[in-house]
């Protein structure tokens, strides 16, 4: 995809956000949209997946370790096919495969389940190291949220991968700078996140999280990278996209309204439209 119809995608990925959340009345809706496009360059350009052979033991891996977030993941598969975008409306009902969190056992797509924090990047070690022993080629990614590397599993984890120079590993932190209790530099500081993950043999990388050449840009020399593992440090907007919900942390871990939701879609709709006209 060009960067063109990258962004039309992303517009569809906050659209799925969107109705699934206010479907299910409850789930979380900044910090999918903060990393819409991560999700949308993923499944679009970066990742080797195929919807119709899911479980292809060459395919990329991925590991969403901030797990909530996953209306998000499940809005980017529904929209690469991997199943119907209609079931985003069922997300978090009671028989719904598409829970609160992902789930590897009942949703096509998802390679680990996840949702206790701090877990994921250690499950992406586990995959990374497993492709290197079966010497395989296949690379694996873990998204990360900025409140979960407060937690001290994350940065075992990253001591391993350094040491292990896991360079088929591709770890994302998700830096919206906001968590469920406020601002994260307020509640407990992970900065410099760069300079942390350096100090465990990481290439570290900062970007703007929302802007697809920087991504573009960021994946590719990760791919270069040989001999240690590397970190893109996603600078993003809690939110992004919708208007009330931009950097406002009460946002975090709820659903919209009726009247908020079509404010936001409307704030949607008319980012579709200027990217039509471009």
């Amino acid at each position: 995809m060009n960067k063109l119809e990258l962004q039309k995608m992303a517009v569809e990925v906050r659209k799925g956000i969107l109705e699934g959340v206010h479907s299910a009345k409850a789930g979380h809706p900044g910090g999918s949209l903060s990393a819409a496009d991560i999700f949308t360059y993923l499944y679009f350009e970066e990742m080797n997946v195929d919807p119709k052979n899911p479980s292809d033991p060459n395919r990329d891996r991925f590991v969403l370790s901030k797990g909530h977030t996953a209306p998000g993941l499940y809005a980017a598969l529904a929209n690469r096919g991997f199943f119907p975008v209609e079931d985003l409306l069922t997300l978090r009902h009671t028989g719904s495969y598409l829970q609160g969190h992902p789930d590897m056992k009942n949703i096509p797509g998802v390679d680990m389940s996840s949702g206790s924090l701090g877990q994921g990047l250690s499950a992406a070690c586990g995959m990374a190291l497993g492709a290197k022993l079966s010497k395989q080629d296949f690379r694996v990614y873990a998204l990360c949220g900025d409140g979960e590397i407060q937690e001290g599993q994350i940065w075992e984890a990253a001591m391993f991968a350094g040491f292990r120079k896991l360079d088929n590993l591709c770890v994302i932190v998700d830096n919206n700078n906001l968590q469920i209790d406020g601002r994260i530099d307020e509640v407990c500081s992970p900065y410099p996140i760069d300079k942390k993950f350096e100090s465990f043999n990481f290439h570290a990388i900062n970007i703007d999280g929302n802007d697809f050449d920087q991504i573009k840009a960021a994946f590719d020399e990760a791919k270069a990278t040989k001999g240690m593992p590397t970190v893109i440090i996603a600078h993003t907007v809690k939110g992004k996209g919708v208007s009330f919900m931009e950097n406002n942390v009460g946002w975090h871990g709820k659903a919209p309204n009726d009247e908020e939701f079509a404010i936001a879609m409307e704030d949607i709709r008319k980012a579709g439209e200027a990217l039509c006209q471009k």
